[in-house]
């Protein structure tokens, strides 16, 4: 279906080549934009502005490919920019072959008229002409790439409602979750954040579907409130410069580019050390539940009960028994596996309980070096935060699952962080340590499951290079007396080895 047409005034050059790069964030592979309009109306400083924003290179050079026919560039996603005029027939084009790599790529098309017939998929147009002494632009096209590009047009408006119109954009970063980021390049720079609200999904038990029974954040009401609440206690969350709640679109302070890890990706032992140490302090801190993004919207922390536990750990039966394991769990094991765990989550009720920022680990973790306490650790990406065992995030830490952990390096982690407790006194270190390796098993089998759907259903197949890491993981954390029966079962089931 083709949506309603979008028009807008561009009153000069720069606002004609601020939409080519606005339509460049609302991009994916495969989409084809028809660049329509009298010669002189702008589709070439269109296409320039697509170009230039999609390779992150602002001064790149874009020729016009009337001569050429066609310019291709390697960017984020490969652009191939077609000029027809000098095509005289539409068999022309299957000839050279000019749409062959269409599915892999942005095509955008001057003249398309000379190919009439011959253009690949469902493609939108952008009809540009001139108004006054500036352009018109009329965008028109099917309801998923329309969708999109009303978004990125939205973001454009929020920025311009914060100051910032003129503002150039940059992806950063769109992976695993429905969020996506990019910089905002102004004077400081700063991220955009844009989630929309999470749909949901099918109902998969009791009538509720997955994100309810595992409490994952459904707005960015849950980012400003948790964000709020950490910088109140003295912890360092990025600042909020603008926020559309309804939107879901967020302008948000940028901590640093610092990492956890060293420049060969590898984990620098004093920085982890110092992450233990911002989890110790946090989980001494006073936490509301309910905690305000705004007047009027609060956000309930919802505890990690039992059931959001069960759920994440029976990702190991759905995803990756099929997926890695070759058959699907059989009734049998879904039984055996449910009460295992459920005698582990029994174990759990007096545990210590605390806020749990649920992926504390480095692609979260900023490391800002020159300054000193828990200011030197940034803190970002805790939207899905929960009200349970305080171990969870130092398992989630001292097992990070995007880079190995040597046993060693573990041990100094979870060194630093008893220390950082005992020094404060009322820290029942027997009990931490049950909960830790409790909470370790239970994220790493999420996760293991976690990685194998964005692989089948996703389409990621790069996550799956993480798993030898995470079985590795699960092993360490099963050797705990408290997971015997949990072990038991993935033993026999061949999940790890009898080593492990």
């Amino acid at each position: 279906m083709t949506s309603p047409a979008l028009t807008i005034d561009l009153t000069d050059e720069a606002a004609t080549a601020r939409l080519g790069a606005d339509l460049a964030a609302a991009a994916r592979a495969g989409d084809v934009l028809l660049l329509k309009g009298e010669l002189g109306a702008g589709k070439t400083t269109l296409a320039r502005g697509f170009i230039r924003a999609i390779s992150g290179d602002g001064g790149l050079d874009v020729p016009s490919p009337t001569f050429t026919l066609v310019q291709t560039y390697q960017a984020r996603i490969p652009v191939a920019h077609l000029d027809l005029y000098r095509i005289g027939d539409p068999g022309e084009v299957e000839e050279l072959g000019l749409f062959d790599e269409a599915d892999q790529s942005v095509t955008l098309v001057e003249w398309p008229d000379r190919a009439a017939g011959r253009l690949p998929g469902d493609p939108a147009t952008i009809e540009l002409s001139h108004r006054g002494d500036g352009r018109r632009a009329e965008i028109s096209g099917p309801d998923a790439v329309m969708a999109r590009i009303r978004r990125s047009l939205a973001i454009r408006k929020f920025l311009a409602e914060a100051g910032r119109p003129e503002a150039q954009r940059a992806f950063l970063l769109g992976d695993a979750s429905t969020r996506a980021y990019e910089t905002v390049d102004a004077d400081p720079v700063r991220i955009l954040m844009n989630a929309p609200r999470l749909p949901d999904g099918p109902p998969i038990r009791d009538g509720k579907p997955y994100s309810q029974i595992a409490h994952l954040a459904e707005s960015v009401v849950a980012f400003v409130a948790i964000d709020k609440a950490l910088l109140a206690n003295g912890f360092r969350a990025p600042r909020i410069e603008a926020q559309d709640l309804d939107q879901g679109l967020l302008l948000i302070e940028h901590l640093g580019i610092g990492t956890v890890l060293d420049r060969n990706g590898e984990p620098v032992a004093e920085r982890y050390a110092a992450a233990a140490e911002t989890l110790a302090a946090m989980h001494r801190a006073t936490w509301a539940r309910d905690m305000e993004a705004a007047p009027g919207a609060v956000h309930h922390l919802p505890a990690y009960d039992r059931e959001a536990l069960a759920i994440e750990t029976e990702l190991v039966l759905d995803w990756y028994m099929p997926g890695v394991m070759g058959r699907p769990a059989s009734d049998r094991d879904r039984a055996e596996y449910r009460a295992a765990w459920a005698g582990v989550f029994e174990r759990l009720e007096h545990a210590e309980k605390s806020l749990v920022l649920r992926d504390y680990h480095s692609p979260n973790i900023i490391w800002r070096g020159a300054l000193n306490g828990t200011d030197r650790i940034g803190i970002i990406d805790f939207q899905d935060g929960l009200w349970g065992p305080s171990a969870y995030d130092v398992a989630s830490l001292a097992q990070d699952a995007r880079v190995t952990i040597p046993r060693p390096l573990e041990r100094q982690i979870l060194d630093a962080y008893r220390a950082a407790r005992r020094a404060h006194g009322g820290f029942d270190e027997a009990a931490f340590d049950e909960a830790y390796a409790i909470m370790a098993a239970q994220r790493n089998s999420k996760i293991l499951g976690i990685f194998v759907r964005l692989n089948m259903r996703d389409g990621k197949p790069s996550y799956l290079k993480h798993l030898p890491r995470i079985r590795d993981y699960v092993g360490r954390a099963l050797a705990h007396p408290a997971l015997a029966q949990v072990r038991a079962f993935y033993v026999d089931r061949g999940l790890i080895g009898e080593g492990q």
